[in-house]
């Protein structure tokens, strides 16, 4: 039962990845939105989190493949929620303060080192602090970020609970009960 309750949560996330990552590319493609370098890196890491879900759900892993795979995807989704987070703080000053950031994401790298264009960005892009579009009042780095917090969430609930499972009934088939081993 624990397999296809995990094959089938695999599939469930796989799926919520999938739809964003179909919004992301709509917003791009179709609305026209021109995605910054922190959105990049968020859909990387939800590319990165959807790979594995879908992994999971095609492998049907047991108990200690299923805690990696869900390990895997808490860190992507913990990776995607830094930069959510982020850029959600980015998004948050005065449009003043907007100015003072640096160039795009194609004018830093064609001159500085990958590394450094990561400190860059995360310091502050001037594409990722426009907001150009808002569902219900929020941005797609907020509805991101609420994503992102959901898988996290779920990856870490589910890590937590097959550690915990695996802690009340331990592989080798010998009983975890002490007091029931006699009988």
């Amino acid at each position: 039962m624990s397999l296809a309750c995990s094959r089938s949560l695999f599939f469930m996330a796989f799926v919520a990845g999938a739809l964003a990552m179909g919004v992301s590319y709509y917003l791009e493609y179709a609305v026209g939105l021109r995605p910054c370098g922190l959105c990049l890196v968020q859909r990387f890491c939800l590319a990165l989190f959807t790979g594995i879900c879908l992994m999971a759900s095609v492998h049907g892993p047991g108990r200690i493949g299923s805690v990696l795979y869900w390990l895997l995807g808490l860190g992507c989704s913990l990776a995607g929620t830094v930069t959510a987070w982020r850029q959600v703080l980015l998004q948050s000053p005065p449009a003043e303060q907007a100015a003072a950031c640096s160039a795009h994401l194609a004018e830093l790298l064609a001159s500085s080192p990958w590394l450094s264009v990561v400190r860059k960005m995360f310091k502050g892009a001037a594409d990722c602090v426009e907001i150009s579009w808002t569902l219900f009042d929020l941005s797609p780095a907020e509805w991101s970020l609420l994503f992102f917090v959901a898988m996290m969430i779920l990856t870490g609930y589910q890590s937590l609970r097959l550690v915990w499972i695996s802690y009340q009934r331990p592989l080798s088939g010998e009983s975890s009960h002490r007091a029931f081993a006699g009988d």
